[in-house]
């Protein structure tokens, strides 16, 4: 194999046209870098299954055209790919606006094509020179084997030791090495303690000063989670006087607290009992993201809803990112979940049903995934906990996949209805847990997820099979001009994976307050709430996380000045 051997007519053409559907929109908006490397990846995933082709109809020994009508439809060829990748590009910016303005996004001005264009091909070079190291090596190696056995023989042999060769390689030194970073990175990360942070002053909170768990020992995300949420005065300045408030419990074990899954369940369970947890009217049990990571949406929003009568738990599994995490301790995160709510659960169900609280489960994204596979539905039957909310499903989750492909008919992909509703229920921005002439058992599980989110609407299958989520009708945040093109959109799927919490609240991975408020009220019916009560908190929920983002939130004023409202009751 020659490094100079001229490029494929028929892949460079596939390639173009590859390069043109990459420019159409797709899910989320895409940053300028992504959108080169979208376009490259498409381009060399072109050309290749273009060469593919050509080798199988000679593989085949189908007959090839000749000479002038091989020119001929290369010419003609040359020209359909000219004017489809032209179509594209001058509709690029106009179907990114598209997607930009069902987000409520500013508009952008062009998808800067010399740029796109140029790290496109930098990308398809390096990707081609991979390709044909790797072709390179399988034909050395299948002519020294053919010295020794028959011809068909040597090349399956050559294949699988190149392939094991190149596997080797990238797994064992490319993978292994940015791995090792990561891991070193994100665990120096997750031992900070910023300047001003200080324990929690509050007893029911891990961390503090009667707490089993060290505050050192929380990591960077617990530290977080224990001295951020509404404190007893805010919950007393924003229910009004007369109403009982209680100071919300937050438990979190950090991954350094203990070195095994079953014992930092055991030390959680220590510190509930501690806390008196099982004392409130409600128990959360939060699986966290990868990093340990709890959306403070979430959490915030039930206990404003509860007026404080609620207690959380969580226990840390990683403080790797959740892609890194699931790549490198895919079943990691899922026994620790099991092992949090045996503990938990084990406790819970001896005592007294009358007087003990309502047990729900919560996760996000990857806390999420491993939240659902926490528990084992047989083992759970003759006493099941109350409920779930599921943010953000993952495409990997089996459950989530089995009820969206056995719901009703009528309902689409991206909403689906479950039989009559009694148990699962979905919702998005325009709710949908509310199922007219359907009751909501005792047992209630809820997803929201949204239409845009590729974290959980990503499918392997894309590369060969339009998702069933864009037929129309499609979700309220999905681009009417959204298409879809073989292997293409499997690619432009997977990108907007890594980009899909830059879009605003409300779309994308990103969750917004108002919509876990609707999801909490549904499941909760906590008594005493009014529409303008509700109202209300959705502005101080949103008041509070535009705090946080714009950074006026200090560390020792873990509730935000911002956020603080006069006393109303709801």
């Amino acid at each position: 194999m020659k490094f100079r051997e001229p490029l494929s007519s028929v892949g460079i053409l596939v390639g173009v046209v590859f390069f043109a559907f990459s420019l159409a929109p797709s899910l989320v908006p895409r940053p300028f870098p992504f959108q080169a490397g979208v376009s490259g990846l498409s381009l060399a995933l072109g050309y290749g299954l273009g060469c593919a082709g050509r080798w199988l109809w000679s593989y085949l020994e189908l007959p090839f055209p000749g000479v002038r009508a091989e020119r001929a439809l290369t010419g003609t060829a040359a020209i359909l790919a000219i004017a489809v990748t032209a179509t594209f590009v001058w509709h690029a910016a106009e179907w990114q606006n598209s997607v930009r303005a069902l987000m409520g996004m500013e508009e952008v001005g062009g998808v800067r094509l010399a740029s796109v264009t140029a790290l496109a091909l930098l990308v398809f070079a390096a990707l081609l020179l991979l390709a044909r190291l790797f072709l390179g090596t399988f034909l050395l190696l299948s002519q020294r084997l053919h010295l020794h056995l028959p011809r068909r023989l040597a090349n399956a042999g050559g294949i699988v030791v190149a392939m094991a060769v190149f596997w080797g390689i990238i797994d064992g030194v490319v993978l292994a090495t940015i791995l090792r970073f990561a891991d070193s990175v994100s665990q120096q990360v997750d031992a900070v303690i910023p300047d001003g942070l200080v324990p929690p002053g509050h007893p029911a909170r891990t961390g503090s000063w009667a707490s089993f768990i060290a505050w050192s020992d929380l990591g960077r995300q617990g530290r977080l989670f224990v001295t951020s949420g509404p404190t007893l005065d805010d919950l007393r300045a924003f229910h009004g006087d007369g109403v009982a408030v209680r100071d919300p419990i937050r438990v979190y074990v950090g991954l350094g607290a203990a070195d095994t899954p079953e014992a930092r369940a055991r030390l959680a369970l220590q510190e509930l009992e501690r806390a008196d947890a099982f004392d409130r009217s409600v128990l959360l049990l939060a699986t966290p993201t990868g990093t340990g990571w709890i959306d403070p949406a979430a959490v915030d929003s039930v206990e404003y809803l509860l007026r404080g009568d609620v207690a959380t738990v969580a226990a840390q599994y990683s403080y790797l990112p959740s892609v890194l995490a699931l790549t490198v301790e895919g079943g990691y995160g899922a026994e620790a979940a099991q092992a949090l709510f045996d503990a938990v659960y084990g406790y819970w169900t001896r005592l007294p049903r009358h007087s003990r609280p309502a047990l729900y489960l919560h996760g996000v994204s990857l806390g999420s995934l491993n939240s659902e596979q926490s528990f084992d539905l047989h083992d759970i039957l003759a006493d099941p906990f109350d409920g779930a909310l599921w943010s953000g499903p993952s495409f990997r989750s089996r459950s989530w996949k089995d009820l969206t492909t056995g719901r009703r008919p009528e309902t689409p992909a991206w909403l689906p209805r479950y039989r009559n509703g009694f148990v699962v229920r979905f919702m998005n921005q325009d709710g949908g847990l509310h199922a007219p002439g359907s009751d909501w058992g005792p047992h209630r599980i809820a997803y929201l997820q949204y239409a845009s989110d590729p974290m959980t609407f990503f499918s392997p299958r894309s590369f060969y099979r339009e998702p069933e989520w864009m037929r129309e009708p499609r979700g309220p945040d999905v681009s009417p001009a959204l298409r879809w093109f073989p292997a293409v959109t499997m690619v432009q799927l997977a990108a907007d994976m890594a980009v899909a919490k830059t879009t605003p609240n409300g779309y994308g991975h990103n969750f917004a307050a108002a919509h876990y408020v609707d999801a909490w009220l549904a499941l909760l019916e906590p008594d005493g709430w009014t529409a303008d009560g509700v109202r209300r908190l959705k502005a101080l929920q949103a008041a509070r996380l535009e705090s946080d983002r714009q950074g006026r939130r200090g560390p020792d004023d873990p509730t935000g000045a911002a956020a603080r409202h006069s006393p109303s009751s709801p």
